[in-house]
């Protein structure tokens, strides 16, 4: 019998596993065996609707030499805000590498999504932030605005934080939800407040439009910007790419078609050499994190290599409960 599982019991799981431990060394591990050939990782698959707005990825990918092989769907509909429901929805399905069996259904409703790519945030701080952070700036009042910020305490001290929204209600809302948490929170509906003040700075939105511009960014600062998952997202100027020393993607291939690495391409100010694939920085030395006065820029599209990942744990966890 397939094993469906739902989300309820995915966050019991989620519970024995230690983030520290075992979820961001496993997204780490992922980065690195998808920069080494070890992966393989078909074209993202995407819907995108207009009435409302929304979209719906299909990621889908083994490792090779694996037990299992994992295909997600999950969908994003920004507009549910206003029906009071989630904006975001999914499942992940696992299947044996060794006779295609249908293994297990988690109906994780995209919060798994929301997992990994806060590991994989967790995992950029480690090779990329600056030292001696006194306050991380984030644009983004949702669910990875929080998700970001929570994962980063497991790599790096957070002093304090000061987040960006669209109106007052957003971001009063995410002061309400995270200062409980234990967290210093500042809040603003001014981009240049985070740029002047916050050396790490965390992108997560779905919007259309750069949020940041390049004659913001000072020297020193790192920057995790991971909204941009479409073609018509964007949430840099361009030009950011081209003032970084060090400009860091997920996935070279991904890059080519969306994300901010898309977007410089595209506007001819950065060239093709200049990427270096996250993998690859995280097992050369030589490409993390050189000084305190370099700017560095980490695009993050997400690859399914680290679906794989969060669903092999949770999916461990739930089989040795029985």
């Amino acid at each position: 019998m397939v094993r469906i599982v739902a989300l309820n019991e995915i966050q019991e799981a989620l519970k024995a596993i230690d983030p520290r431990r075992e979820i961001i060394p496993a997204i780490q591990d992922g980065f690195v065996a998808y920069s080494q050939g070890r992966v393989v990782v078909p074209p993202v698959g995407e819907l995108t609707f207009d009435d409302p707005k929304g979209e719906t990825h299909i990621k889908y990918g083994y490792i090779k030499r694996d037990e299992v092989f994992v295909i997600k769907i999950a969908s994003g509909f920004h507009g549910n805000l206003k029906l009071g429901i989630p904006t975001c929805h999914g499942l992940m399905l696992i299947f044996s590498q060794k006779t295609g069996e249908l293994k297990c259904v988690l109906l994780d409703e995209g919060y798994l999504t929301q997992v990994r790519t806060a590991a994989a945030g967790a995992v950029v701080a480690k090779f990329f932030a600056p030292r001696n952070i006194r306050r991380v700036g984030v644009f983004g009042t949702g669910i990875q605005g929080r998700m970001q910020v929570e994962y980063l305490t497991y790599v790096m001290d957070i002093p304090e934080v000061m987040v960006w929204g669209l109106n007052q209600d957003e971001v009063d809302g995410y002061r309400a939800d995270m200062e409980p948490k234990g967290f210093k929170i500042l809040t603003t509906l001014d981009a240049e407040d985070i740029a002047s003040t916050c050396h790490f700075i965390v992108t997560a939105t779905p919007s259309c439009l750069p949020l940041l511009a390049a004659a913001q960014i000072r020297q020193g600062t790192h920057i995790t910007a991971m909204g941009s998952d479409t073609v018509d997202k964007q949430e840099l100027d361009p030009a950011i790419a081209r003032k970084a020393d060090r400009f860091i993607v997920d996935s070279l291939s991904q890059g080519l078609l969306r994300g901010e690495m898309y977007h410089a391409l595209r506007s001819g100010l950065i060239t093709a050499e200049k990427p270096i694939e996250l993998g690859a920085a995280i097992a050369d030395k030589k490409r993390h994190r050189a000084s305190d006065e370099e700017i560095t820029v980490v695009d993050l599209t997400g690859v399914a290599v680290h679906d794989i990942q969060i669903a092999k744990l949770v999916w461990a966890a739930i089989e040795k409960k029985g």
